[in-house]
């Protein structure tokens, strides 16, 4: 059965008439088509009841019609504009109405009884898959969806609030999804193919992008975006979610304007970003901040920021410039202040060095479960270094450089909190000392919603970079420490 013959089944029957008149539109020449709507209003005024068979039924034609006709059209369109759909350097204004205008010639051409309605949607899906991204563009759009993850062409989750969703949005086959890959990829001067089977992007907006492809994708490409909020989150939205509490965000302010060290630690997905975003807007307006990072993510509103990006190996496998290198050349460019978006090798040599040669007021973050294992993992990436360091003398670089660990976890309700804020107080025999002044009361339970009740609480106990903020003048209620057990570790 041929495609205009599916839809006719789905329309009733009625033939559609040729074209009369070269450049009529096709769809003046007869009346208007029998819509399912129709279709189901007859059955109910012969008699007949619609059942759920009927309406199955007909979903599933008009389904496989409509995605054939979406890939039939696509591919015309491809052999119509070949490459400069891809072509970054064409006016992107100009290259949607080509697109449109080629695209209703397209359809016209199938000769399709489609309503006006139909027939815009169907324009405006293939608009999406062929220069947008198409299923996932109104994800993208969603300003609720927070992670958009394409386990293969027909299987599509988000995350919402926290929580994991499989949606009913699909690609029509793997190419589709291969085509909205490499558009991604290209726009942003990267290649992705078998012998570069794996890909780092971002989107316009900033939106982080992870690519696979087969072999490595075992199942088809895989393709993971981790959005990007236009508006960054402030430290009122963060107390106004629970992830801070009022006191909680007093002291840090105070320990960035008065020049700590601090280390945002938590696991994948926890906020530690968005945190650190945060944290970099106490920093005065005066200071020069360099920042580095992996894929630019930070949205820092001061005016006297450097940005610096890594840049990986091209396909020869040469020019790569690494975090470790961009470290060490912001030393040479008089940073006030130096902000790491992650550390995760070597690059914590030099990034514990300059915090201990006089470039205070650092801030970068680190995967880890807990403060201590933090510390742990501190050390490690250190040992990615390639120098032999003896293990007492990297405890003493981690203890003398780090002021305090910011610790922020995802909790089972799906909701991000700071857990700890814990301070680094130094050495003790061959073990790094560490004091929460901060930690999550947990024993509050859940509600009916599986919602945690609990909330951070303070030790009691009054960290000792304190006295610092009192030779800086930097004011900070008493009333932050609150009263409670002492908590060591």
């Amino acid at each position: 059965m041929s495609l205009t013959d599916r839809f006719q089944q789905l329309r009733g029957g009625t033939p559609a008439p040729p074209r009369t008149t070269p450049g009529e539109d096709v769809f003046a020449s007869y009346a208007p088509p029998v819509t399912l709507g129709r279709i189901l209003e007859a059955k109910t005024a012969a008699g007949a009841q619609p059942g759920f068979d009927d309406l199955q039924q007909t979903d599933a034609v008009a389904s496989e019609a409509l995605t054939a006709l979406k890939e039939r059209a696509s591919q015309a369109l491809f052999e119509r504009l070949g490459s400069r759909i891809t072509d970054s350097s064409v006016d992107e204004t100009e290259l949607h109405q080509t697109v449109k205008d080629e695209l209703k010639a397209v359809v016209d051409e199938e000769q399709i009884p489609l309503t006006s309605v139909e027939r815009q949607r169907l324009i405006r899906e293939i608009i999406d898959d062929v220069l947008g991204h198409g299923p996932i563009q109104r994800f993208l759009d969603d300003p609720t969806v927070t992670e958009v993850m394409v386990n293969r062409f027909n299987q599509i989750y988000v995350e919402r609030q926290g929580q994991l969703q499989l949606t009913d949005a699909k690609f029509t086959s793997d190419d589709a999804l291969r085509r909205v890959i490499e558009r991604i990829v290209s726009n942003v001067g990267r290649r992705i193919d078998e012998s570069s089977p794996l890909v780092d992007a971002r989107l316009s907006d900033g939106s982080r992008v992870n690519a696979i492809i087969p072999p490595l994708a075992v199942n088809g490409a895989a393709l993971t975006i981790r959005k990007f909020g236009r508006d960054p989150l402030t430290v009122h939205d963060l107390i106004s979610m629970g992830s801070l509490s009022p006191e909680m965000a007093e002291l840090l302010q105070a320990c960035v304007q008065a020049r700590l060290n601090i280390i945002v630690s938590g696991g994948t997905g926890t906020g530690k970003t968005t945190l650190l975003n945060v944290l970099s807007s106490f920093i005065p307006g005066a200071d020069r901040i360099v920042t580095i990072e992996d894929a630019v993510e930070l949205q820092l509103q001061q005016d006297h920021v450097v940005r610096l990006e890594s840049r990986p190996p091209n396909i020869e496998g040469k020019g790569e410039i690494s975090i470790r290198d961009l470290v060490r050349n912001s030393l040479r460019m008089r940073p006030d202040r130096i902000v790491v978006g992650e550390v995760r090798g070597g690059e914590c040599l030099d990034m514990l060095q300059a915090m201990n040669t006089g470039h205070d007021g650092s801030i970068s973050t680190v995967h880890a479960n807990s403060p201590r294992d933090a510390i742990a993992r501190l050390e490690t990436l250190v040992l990615m270094a390639g120098m032999d360091l003896p293990l007492r003398a990297i405890r003493e670089q981690v203890a003398s450089a780090v002021n305090l660990i910011v610790h922020i976890s995802r909790l089972r309700d799906g909701s991000r909190r700071v857990t700890h804020i814990t301070e680094v107080q130094g050495m003790e025999g061959d073990i790094v000392t560490l004091q929460d002044a901060f930690v999550f009361d947990y024993s509050a339970g859940v509600d009916a919603q599986g919602r945690f009740l609990g909330k951070p609480i303070p030790t009691g106990v009054r960290p000792r970079f304190t006295d610092r903020f009192a030779e800086l003048g930097i004011a900070i209620s008493p009333a932050v420490f609150g009263a409670g057990p002492v908590r060591g570790r």
